[in-house]
């Protein structure tokens, strides 16, 4: 047995980056560092999960590696349980100091780390655990939250630790192409990941495309280039929250007119609200499966099969629902109002589960972020019972943000020459080739908000309202907790308050 008893064992997870990383940095300086990271095929075939997230995760441990290696250092991949993992190395190298970022991912991380921590208990290891963002672990209440966010938001990054080898390495392997036992599709074009890939796209969001955010952010024409893109960056760690929240700070500071200051003052408050949401799946975790407000578990949605696999795949029979997900499905990321309006129509119109369109859409989003993603479909789902409830009609956002046609023509080949006004009046197009509308909006819209309507009406709806607030509402902006919502429009079309732009 290898005598190193000082050796640090950093396991990421979705943290693949060297600067600003607290864990790394501190494992750095405690003794020789292993730098581990565990493809785990149990969780590759979750039903949240896909092939694009891979593949993005493969192309950051990919960089990662590279930076390591100009540092003589090296990346342990292993496959399979992180539980077998570290018994093997435990039965290498003896007792060592486990060293990692606090994580807020899905159901099946924290059960997995309640293992790990089963399992380092019982090996008597010390398993040192640092936040990487601004979410506070056991928050006891709301109240100075944001106190806390500013603070660690304008503490100084850490710089890139030089880190020491242990005197033997276990066998290294290569980064394979697919985890084990996993059935990937081909792989299709996305956003390339990786720190290299996110420092550039930090870069030409703060210096170029980001002058016109603050208006092109809403219009799928325009929000492909204009909004960051930096969501799976922050995703999966290889650019930390700070870094961009003082780079943007920094852009300000420079900007010379009016409009790219509001821009970047927009963006930068978006980071406050990403962070925001992933402490409410921080504080409750089963919201990724149950309403935040518990009478909400009465609604009578049910899955049908059909509808679900046309909303999917884009054959709705509704034009600009069909562009915005097969834009979607092609690209892995939309913006933030065509996710809404598709998770509008999924709930409302189409009256699906949220917890079953929410795994597709997850599937589908490169930038698939649970803490920000669950609490994200419950609210445009209208199961929160402290935000207003929104039911978008397509046929507006379509005539708002695809006047002319251009984009629904782009992603729905087959209505190329179809007339412009039938493409935003779908009852009025008649093609062979193009489904027919699976229901009709204004009523299915009817029904849905008197449902909706009737739960609101609950004798103890304001009472629980109050205890949702209390626990997961923000304390930013000044507001009355608990508020019966009235606003059941049919026709919601706009989302102005910030703290819903957090895919951009």
């Amino acid at each position: 047995m290898i005598n190193s008893s000082q050796l640090q064992l950093v396991w990421l997870k979705r943290d693949l980056r060297l600067a600003d990383h607290p864990a790394l940095h501190e494992a750095a300086n405690q003794g020789p560092v292993l730098v581990l990271f565990v493809i785990e095929p149990e969780y590759w075939r979750l039903p949240d999960h896909s092939a694009r997230h891979w593949h993005f995760c493969r192309d950051s441990l990919l960089d990662l590696q590279s930076s390591l290696a100009q540092q003589h250092h090296s990346l342990l991949i292993r496959q399979g349980s992180v539980n077998d993992v570290l018994t093997e190395l435990y039965r290498l190298y003896g007792r060592f100091t486990l060293w990692s970022s606090e994580e807020t991912g899905n159901d099946w991380t924290y059960r997995r780390d309640l293992k790990i921590d089963a399992w380092c208990r019982s090996h008597h290891i010390d398993w040192q655990q640092r936040p990487q963002n601004g979410v506070i672990r056991r928050l006891r209440n709301r109240d100075h939250w944001t106190d806390h966010w500013q603070r660690r938001m304008q503490a100084q990054p850490l710089p890139i630790p030089q880190l020491r080898s242990p005197s033997r390495l276990p066998p290294l392997m290569s980064i394979p192409e697919v985890p084990d036992g996993c059935d990937f599709p081909a792989f299709m074009p996305q956003q390339p990941g990786g720190r290299t890939a996110a420092l550039r796209c930090l870069n030409t969001f703060l210096t170029e495309r980001g002058r016109d955010y603050r208006f092109a952010m809403s219009s799928p024409n325009t929000a492909y280039a204009a909004c960051s893109r930096l969501s799976p960056h922050l995703c999966w760690g290889t650019l930390s929250v700070r870094e961009v929240y003082q780079a943007a700070n920094k852009a300000l500071e420079d900007a010379e007119t009016t409009g790219w200051k509001r821009s970047l003052r927009s963006f930068i408050s978006r980071l406050y609200w990403h962070c925001h949401f992933m402490q409410k799946l921080e504080d409750r975790p089963s919201l990724e499966w149950e309403p935040i407000h518990p009478l909400f578990s009465d609604l009578d949605r049910h899955l049908d099969k059909e509808r679900l696999e046309r909303w999917s795949h884009g054959l709705t029979g509704w034009p600009f629902v069909d562009a915005c997900m097969r834009a979607l499905n092609a690209r892995g990321w939309i913006n933030f109002r065509m996710r809404a309006m598709l998770t509008s129509v999924a709930s409302y119109h189409l009256w699906l589960p949220w917890q079953t369109s929410g795994q597709v859409l997850a599937r589908a989003f490169i930038d698939y972020e649970p803490g920000i993603h669950w609490p994200q479909i419950q609210m445009q789902s209208g199961t929160t019972g402290i935000n207003a409830i929104r039911i978008y009609n397509p046929l507006k956002q379509g005539l708002d943000l695809d006047s002319d046609g251009h984009f629904i023509r782009r992603w729905v080949p087959e209505l190329a020459s179809a007339p412009l006004s039938a493409l935003h009046e779908p009852r009025m197009l008649r093609h062979p080739d193009y489904p027919r509308p699976m229901a009709d909006l204004t009523i299915a819209a009817r029904l849905a908000r008197e449902k909706m309507a009737a739960i609101h009406h609950h004798p103890r709806f304001d009472e629980l309202s109050r205890a949702v607030y209390q626990q997961l509402g923000s304390r930013k902006r000044n507001g009355r907790a608990g508020r019966r919502s009235r606003r059941h429009s049919d026709y919601a079309a706009t989302t102005s308050t910030p703290q819903l732009s957090l895919w951009n």
